[in-house]
Parts: structure tokens; sequence; C-alpha cells
């Protein structure tokens, strides 16, 4: 066969097509979100490589943590910087803290090799149900000044602000549930549109935390298939538009609100989307692999989804577990991390979106404590102070793994003791008198783990954040349980009272009724 040359001006063409379509496929590349709400912070410049290595070219900070921006440093990884809610107030009122703020986290990174910022996220979820109102009135004014400061350096044009919001500021009302008839909530949408108004006049995008996971946990009679991406769901039906997956009825609610708004082209961040691995039924490794993936593929497909085609821009939640995070909203609230707390990959997951089972790489060199664990005492006699010592130490560790229909669930009640002491001991930097309850625990170098229950050996790094705040190294057996005396007495003296209906009295892990161990 012959073969024809190419004029070389065709070539070129062809070339820069190739070049363009190359640039266009990271130019759909995702984030993900980096919280530090833990006992241990791994070495943030190993995290940072372990980005590097696994292709993340966005994060999203809760917060300016110069020890992450330092290791940022010459990386050309996009990041959001995050300004906590509990900073609005000061922001909204006072344009010198604003200026401070910006001047100390944004402008002293933004040079020649510095830090990629891209996006300041001036508070998270600030109209969320929970806070009552309490940012209402501080939000914009925050953004204002804020946006103001990032001009006033000059980093206007290139550093865009923004409002993470939760989805409950929009809604479809019960009547009618489907996307199209989706607004912003009447008390709520004069505020919102006021911040959309600004956010576009400064050409900045809308931001939301969509989370399929939170449906299915909230609802007993969610259709479970409907949480996911893979087609395995009766779809539902919008006028001309079939929708298979939550996540896309969700994000077109928004689309029709911000039509409704007179914002048709406002473009959308999912500021947070993931799925938790423990804590809670349906919270678990082949359930998060499944949606990630599902939601990597469909977010870099161009698909879209019915009502806005092209890329979604997306940060997955999260990137590292967090064993300090509050668990009021539920026990899943620790295991968001695609990595366990030590940088391990928890599961596969193909960030490219095609489905490969690729293996994600974890953060190496980690240094950690010596293979120690300390487990409940079988030569113990008196249990007399065994419930409250098990509360204590769960009260100021993670014992969320213990809760019903998660990792550690079926451990026997010396399983549930051992566990509750080792991450106390954990936590406590393996100190031997943190392993000790009065008689009740003794240390131990076998590896008390069970199956998939895990009883870890913490990372060697950093001080802890609750012995910064004084809340360890507190002897259990000082404290009052004023709640626990009538059911440990009634052990005692009646001897028909059995270890097993006490915890099952006292403690929800013992209660499959109960979803948290705490």
């Amino acid at each position: 066969m012959a073969y024809e040359k190419v004029p070389k001006a065709k070539s070129f063409l062809v070339t820069m097509l190739l070049v363009l379509a190359f640039m266009a496929h990271k130019g759909s590349s995702f984030g993900v979100n980096w919280g530090t709400m833990a006992t241990r912070q791994l070495p943030p410049e190993k995290v940072v490589q372990m980005l590097q290595e696994n292709g993340f070219t966005k994060l999203k900070l809760f917060e300016a943590d110069h020890k992450i921006l330092d290791a940022l440093v010459g990386t050309q990884i996009e990041v959001m910087l995050a300004i906590p809610n509990f900073m609005l107030q000061d922001m909204s009122i006072d344009i010198v803290a604003a200026i401070s703020w910006v001047d100390a986290n944004v402008s002293s990174y933004c040079y020649d090799g510095g830090v990629n910022i891209k996006y300041v996220a001036v508070g998270n979820e600030p109209f969320l149900k929970a806070y009552n109102g309490t940012y209402l009135k501080t939000t914009l004014p925050a953004l204002k000044n804020i946006q103001g400061a990032l001009n006033r350096f000059g980093l206007g044009s290139q550093v865009k602000v923004t409002v993470p919001f939760n989805a409950d500021i929009y809604f479809s009302p019960d009547s009618d549930p489907v996307p199209s008839t989706g607004d912003f909530l009447p008390e709520l949408k004069d505020n919102v549109i006021e911040i959309i108004q600004y956010l576009y006049t400064n050409e900045a995008p809308f931001t939301v935390n969509i989370y399929p996971f939170l449906s299915l946990y909230g609802n007993a009679y969610f259709p479970f298939e409907f949480a996911f991406f893979d087609g395995k769901s009766k779809p539902i039906r919008d006028g001309d538009l079939l929708y298979t997956n939550v996540f896309d009825a969700n994000f077109d609610t928004l689309v029709w609100s911000l039509t409704k708004a007179g914002f048709p082209e406002m473009k959308i961040i999912v500021g947070e989307v993931g799925w938790p691995t423990d804590g809670v039924v349906n919270a678990n490794i082949p359930n998060a692999k499944r949606f990630n993936q599902g939601m990597l593929k469909h977010a870099l497909s161009g698909n879209g989804t019915p009502a806005r085609k092209g890329m979604i821009d997306v940060y997955l939640f999260s990137l590292i577990d967090e064993n300090a995070k509050s668990i009021a909203p539920g026990c899943f609230e620790r295991h968001w991390g695609l990595f366990e707390f030590d940088g391990k990959p928890k599961y596969e997951l193909d960030l490219s979106g095609s489905l490969q089972n690729k293996g994600l790489v974890a953060v190496e060199g980690v240094d950690y404590m010596s293979k120690r664990w300390c487990v409940l005492n079988r030569d113990a006699k008196d249990l007399y102070g065994l419930a409250s010592s098990i509360d204590y130490a769960c009260s100021l560790s993670d014992c969320t793994a213990l809760g019903y229909g998660s990792s550690c669930n079926n451990l026997s009640l010396e399983g549930n003791a051992s566990y509750a002491f080792n991450m106390y001991y954990q936590v406590n930097d393996q100190k031997i008198w943190t392993c000790d309850f009065s008689g009740l625990a003794v240390e131990t170098d076998e590896d008390p783990s069970v199956g998939n229950c895990q009883f870890p050996v913490m990372i060697a790094y950093a001080p802890s954040l609750l012995q910064h705040r004084g809340l360890l190294h507190m002897n259990p057996m000082i404290l009052n349980f004023d709640g626990f005396a009538y059911l440990e007495a009634s052990a005692i003296s009646n001897p028909t009272l059995q270890l097993t209906q006490l915890f099952t009295a006292m403690f929800p892990a013992f209660n499959p009724n109960q979803s948290c161990f705490t």
C-alpha cells in the first residue's frame, strides 16, 4: 500500500489537534478534599508527593494550614483554600481582617513557582439548616471583603471566591419531586440569589456539596440502586429527561434553581461528593468503590447530566480518614477517606474513570509506633469498672468501627473491650499508664485484629489534637460515672444480670437498633 505524503501545514494541524485533545483531557481532571481533623497527621510533604504520584491535580483545603501550603510550593496542583465559618463574623465587619488573611495565606504564596491557588472558599455550608441562620447575615459581607482584599493584591482575576453550599438550600416540592420543579428554599432564596449575583459578577463559580450516601442513610425507603451510577435503578422521568441516579437528579435540581433565578449558565463546582467505608450499614468498601469509581467515570465522560452536558467539576470527599471529626451527623463521618489514616489506599480506584481497577499509590516512608496493642486482661477478676472504662476510652478515641453494621460489629464482648482500650492506648502514644484501667487492660505484642476488623497501630507523627486540647492523660477512674453506678452495682449484687445484659443496656454498640458506639 502506498503512503501519501502529508503536507507540512496539514501535519501541523493534526499535531495541534492532538495536543489540544490531550490538554482538554487533562483539563477534565477532578479534585479531592484534604481534611486534617485527626489525632495524628501524616507529614504534608509525603502526602503531596502521593497526590502527585496518583495524578490528583486539584485539592480543596478546609483551612489555611501553612505546613500544607509550604508542601504545595512548586507543584502544579490547583488549590481551593477555605475560610472556616467561625471566621465569617470578623471577615464580614472588618476589611482589615480580610486583607490580613489574604496577605498571610494567599498573596504570600501566589508567586512564580509558589502555590497554584485558584479559589478561596468563604465558609463551608454556611446556610446549613443545623446552623439556624447563624451565618445568613455574615456570609455575603465576608465574601465581598475577601474579594476586595484579593483585588487589593492584584489577584482578583487570578483567584476566584466561592461559597460551598449544602444541597439542602434547594428543593423540589413533594407534590412533584422532579428536578425541573426545583427552586431555592423560600426562606433562603433572597440571601442565596444575592450571593449568586455577586459570584456571577466576578466570574466566580457556584459550589455545592452533594451526598447520595446521605440520601440513602436518611431514608429507609430510598431505592438503594438509585444512589449509584451503573444503571441498575428504575429511571425517573422528568418530561423528556430520564434520571437513573440521585446525583444527576440533585445536580439538575440546582441547575433548574439557578435557571429560575436568572443564571442558567452559572458555572457549578461539586465541592464534596463521596462515600464512607465504615461506621454504619451501607458504609463499606465495596459500596464506596462502586460509587466513587462510578462518579469519576461519570464526571470525566463529558456526558454531563440530563439538563447540563459537559464535564462535571468534582472534588471527591475525602482524601484521608479523620478520626477526630465530630460524629454528630453519624459514625460514618470519620471514614470518608480514599486512604486509611496512614496513607494506605482502601481499594483500587482508576482515577482516569476508565474502570481499569488500577491501584492507588500509598504514602511512602510512613513511620509507625511500636507493634504493641492494649487489650482486655483475661486474668482480671473484678469487672466493676469495665463499662465505665470502655465508655471513657471510646469518648476520647474512635470506636466508630464497633457500630451496628460496621467492620468490627461482630466482635465478642472481650473484643469490644479490647478494641476500645487499644484505641485509647494508641492515641495516647502507647504510654504504659494508658493501658491499665485499674487492672482491666494489659499490653500485648500479639495483633488482636480479627478478620476485617483491624486493631490499628498509630503513625508516629505530630502531637495529638486531643493532647493539645488537654483531653487525654486523665485517670479514667477519677471521673464520676453516675450514669453507670446503678447497673454496675446491680451486676455485682445480682449474679443473674450477666455482663452481656450490662453492656446491652449501657452501650449502643450492643444494640442492633442503634448505629453508633460512643
